[in-house]
């Protein structure tokens, strides 16, 4: 068919004439167009009744079909979202609704990274993250993004801790100022780690008790009692019982190599105390159900981590020496245990020491149960005590307890 060259200095560009498949595409494509635009002008100028057909009546007619175009879109988008959340298992927070507010629309609104894909992840746009059970209590979350922007945050602290415990986790953030607290008197650690926390620094509103001491009354296990409570601080440290292990004997099971951990619903912190002497670091997960737990680790120079033991913990793969627990969730469903020891597992590294504290068995069947769960891990057990203690509501009857220490071995 021939073709034109160009000269660009040294070289030659050659563009070749188009063959004959794409010139019959290209006719193909032009009958389609010129087709299309005759029926359309045939439907809009055909007369109907007379032959000069009348402007309004035109009019009405298109603004008909815009209508019934809109109805179908309208339909069609109500399909694929119903299809989408039968795909997905889950509703989708639909941020059309008049209820929700301006600030939410803002925060989960996608935005397109202004270089366009980024080289090092492959994304494309910045997306905001939300639990998906907020879509459950949506009542709750608009509540919650209530709030003037660039202005003091609401004292909703209580409201926050209700939709993580509803599974909205994580919520989304917020353009509101905290309230603040002079935090005067604190300590230098290791002083901290025992010292009495005064109540002037931490943040009592939304409790029902205004200070520890109304607090600690109201709890048996007296947590802010860093005084008075001596058996939390020679817990780990002096034995009570066969269930009880000592921190030094736990870490010799180590091998000299327990760095940092995670204590996995270590309410005030104790056992990060007693770790942090031993120059190990713990990182306490913990809720404020009755008491500011997280604000109280923290005065203590302890690290607090605001999550539920239900979220996927926030770390690396096999980054820790230490998990340590007493709370597996008990009366959970199986699946629900198992999930929680395999992100245990996840995280735990070769090596690294899973310490199962005085967990307390409902019955056999739940002993057995966590047995058999623990077992399909293969894990070598250093230590694993099965006792009995007297019920703290002195019933009279014995409860079972398991404390168990386990290392993770290599798996091929």
């Amino acid at each position: 068919m021939g073709s034109v060259s160009l000269k660009i200095g040294d070289g030659t560009a050659r563009f070749k004439r188009a063959s004959v498949c794409s010139s019959a595409l290209n006719l193909v494509m032009l009958f389609s167009v010129l087709t299309t635009n005759l029926f359309a002008l045939y439907a809009f100028t055909s007369p109907q009744h007379s032959t000069r057909p009348s402007p309004h009546k035109n009019i009405s007619v298109i603004s008909e079909h815009v209508s019934l175009i809109l109805r179908e879109i309208d339909s069609s988008q109500r399909k694929l979202a119903q299809m989408e959340k039968e795909l997905l298992g889950f509703e989708i927070i639909d941020t059309s609704k008049p209820n929700v507010p301006t600030e939410l629309k803002l925060f989960l609104q996608n935005n397109p990274l202004p270089l366009g894909k980024d080289s090092k992840t492959g994304i494309t746009e910045m997306v905001s993250s939300v639990g998906h059970s907020c879509a459950g209590s949506m009542e709750l979350l608009a509540q919650y993004m209530n709030y003037k922007p660039g202005g003091p945050c609401p004292d909703d602290s209580s409201l926050a801790q209700k939709l993580i415990l509803r599974g909205c986790e994580p919520l989304p953030r917020r353009r509101c100022l905290t309230k603040t607290i002079p935090k005067v008197g604190l300590s230098r650690s290791p002083l901290s780690l025992w010292e009495p926390v005064s109540d002037k620094i931490l943040s009592w509103s939304g409790f029902g008790c205004k200070n520890s001491a109304c607090h600690n009354a109201k709890n048996s296990g007296a947590d802010f009692d860093l005084v008075g409570n001596g058996y939390e601080k020679q817990k780990w440290v002096k034995p009570r019982g066969k269930n009880d292990f000592l921190a030094d004997d736990v870490l010799a099971l180590g091998g000299g190599g327990i760095r940092i951990g995670f204590d996995i619903g270590g309410d005030s912190g104790h056992f990060a105390a007693v770790m942090a002497v031993k120059n190990v670091t713990i990182i306490t997960s913990t809720l404020n159900p009755n008491a500011p737990y997280s604000e109280f680790i923290a005065a203590r120079g302890l690290f607090p981590l605001f999550i539920t033991p239900n979220q996927r913990f926030p770390f690396s793969d096999g980054v820790l020496d230490l998990v340590h627990t007493s709370k597996l969730s008990d009366g959970a469903p199986v699946e629900k245990l198992e999930f929680l020891m395999f992100d245990i597992d996840r995280v735990l590294r070769v090596g690294g020491l899973f310490w199962l504290d005085n967990y307390y068995c409902v019955d056999d069947e739940s002993k057995k149960t966590l047995t058999r769960l623990i077992e399909k891990f293969g894990y070598k057990k250093l230590r694993w005590v099965v006792g009995e203690k007297a019920d703290s509501s002195r019933s009279g009857k014995s409860q079972v307890y398991l404390s168990a220490v386990l290392q993770k071995s290599v798996r091929l």
